[in-house]
């Protein structure tokens, strides 16, 4: 008999996007690096959506709790599936630094205040409400839509890439919905400006600095630390900036953002950095090498982006699509306070744009700065096992991927939801700053989109990850507003109540007495 879990209460009836996704956020299905226990939620999503006579399924993984859920609404089977991907695992957070308790889901100013209220429960209850009223109308779509709530989408080892090798036949689609593309707010915080649909994510990688040193007694410090040598390289590296480099899919994105920006300062700033851009020919036929010529398009172009940045409502995120990144994540180093340690080391996460500077290009530019620090070592990071050679390798294949077509009929059904929502707003496809779990069906050749559906300003986006992470009511209601128009594209027609169709073989109920896994 399954036990009941404290936040079982949501009543199956209730879709009303702000209550589904208090209910999600009060599950604390933080990820702690082997998984996250996911299957009270999942419980809680599979009585909703049988409530509503879809079929359901969970799936377990060899982590016990660490489950996949899905729905299935079926359609006429006119187009392949569309699978709409929302994570269930969050980060984890620390409640002493925040505000509002992180999964108490509370209600305060306007926000809805919780761990995965921006990223993503919030998008997955947009998802499924919006899903949910056209089953509650009767639409009938013209393909399967598979929603599927993933666990250890933020690490661990039985993600969408497992699902897909062991359960490919489950999850199966033409076309993946998941996390993406942003609605930005213009200086106001409210008012949207432009809004995105990813169609390729930046790829990642990661790089340990190991700092050598003498090991000794802390009463004779010696100059040869490892912990200071660690500190300057990391302080060195700190200060670089990358080349900057304007994609064919991030010339558009700007474009579009000088035309829905209010401001004519940021508007005049993308403009020089375009036509410097221009000026210099295309990305990847620019040599990496340091000729004087290249030597003056660098220059330029990065006096022109960082124009850009100073202007713009969110500079963080522009940076990210301007250029290859650095991040620093973690470090280790000494255990006790008697003793200086002879190591130390610190974990770098790299992100690459597609079509810009290459894995191997990265590193050589870290490589340079490195190279000057005596004691300091600088090794690639992959799954236990892999080779480095291996390693790289995979970089290099995830980093030439290409964006997903946007003469599809999903692209089309995003744009003309977001001129029904948000009308006369820049409608673009982007380059997402972060990665997916959608990308298992990218490499299977399955075009892959994202959007948070929501508007969100620099304050909201920064606490991403962050502490007091939130999303704005009444945009998290607006987004479920355009997705359920989205959504509606796919409809071949809307039966009157009571005609019969239905979406399960067996009665509603809450499927409690089922064995976890078994499809309806």
């Amino acid at each position: 008999m399954t036990q009941a879990h404290p936040h079982d209460s949501h009543a199956p009836d209730d879709i009303d996007v702000l209550s589904l996704a208090r209910t999600m956020i009060r599950y604390d299905t933080s990820h702690n690096g082997e998984g996250a226990d996911t299957l009270p939620l999942a419980r809680t999503l599979e009585r909703v959506w049988r409530h509503a006579g879809v079929a359901t399924e969970i799936i377990e993984t060899p982590k016990p709790g660490n489950v996949h859920f899905l729905a299935r609404i079926p359609g006429t089977g006119e187009r392949e599936p569309l699978l709409v991907l929302s994570h269930s695992d969050v980060v984890p957070a620390r409640p002493e630094d925040w505000r509002h308790p992180p999964f108490a889901a509370e209600e305060t100013d306007g926000f809805l205040w919780g761990r995965g209220s921006l990223d993503m429960k919030g998008a997955g209850a947009a998802f499924m409400n919006a899903l949910l009223r056209h089953v509650r109308e009767g639409t009938r779509f013209d393909r399967d839509i598979i929603f599927l709530s993933d666990c250890d989408e933020e690490g661990g080892w039985y993600g969408t890439r497992w699902l897909t090798e062991h359960h490919w036949h489950r999850v199966a689609a033409g076309a993946v919905l998941t996390e993406g593309g942003w609605t930005l707010a213009d200086q106001d915080g409210v008012t949207p400006m432009l809004a995105s649909l990813t169609c390729l994510d930046r790829t990642f990688g990661a790089v340990r600095l190991t700092a050598s040193g003498t090991a000794t007694h802390s009463s004779r410090p010696l100059p040869d630390s490892a912990i200071a040598r660690l500190a300057e390289v990391v302080h060195a590296l700190s200060r670089i900036r990358l080349p900057v480099v304007l994609t064919p899919l991030n010339r558009d994105y700007f474009t579009a953002l000088s035309q829905g920006t209010r401001d004519p300062a940021l508007t005049a700033a993308i403009k020089r950095l375009l036509d410097v851009d221009e000026a210099a020919g295309p990305a990847r036929d620019r040599s990496p090498a340091g000729t004087a010529d290249h030597a003056v398009d660098r220059a330029e172009l990065d006096t022109a982006a960082q124009e850009v940045l100073s202007r713009s409502p969110y500079p963080g995120l522009h940076e990210a699509l301007l250029r290859a990144t650095v991040a620093f994540v973690a470090q280790d180093g000494g255990l006790r306070a008697n003793v200086i340690p002879g190591r130390a080391s610190a974990l770098l996460q790299l992100r690459f744009t597609p079509g810009g500077q290459s894995p191997q290009e990265v590193l050589d530019h870290l490589g340079g700065v490195v190279s000057a620090y005596p004691g300091i070592r600088m090794d690639l990071v992959g799954p236990p096992g892999e080779p480095p050679d291996d390693t790289l390798a995979r970089w290099n294949r995830d980093w030439s991927a290409r964006p997903s077509p946007i003469d599809s009929d999903v692209f089309t059904a995003w744009r003309q939801a977001v001129a029904l929502t948000h009308p006369g707003v820049p409608a673009v496809p982007a380059l997402f700053e972060g990665g997916t779990s959608g990308k298992p069906w990218q490499d299977r050749g399955v075009p892959v989109y994202g959007m948070y559906p929501y508007v969100v300003d620099n304050a909201t986006l920064t606490a991403m990850h962050g502490h007091d992470e939130r999303v704005r009511v009444s945009a998290l209601r607006q987004g479920a507003e355009l997705a359920y128009r989205m959504f509606r594209s796919f409809s071949v027609h809307k039966p009157h109540r009571g005609s019969g169709i239905t979406y399960a073989a067996e009665p509603r109920g809450t499927g409690e007495d089922r064995p976890a896994g078994e499809l309806t």
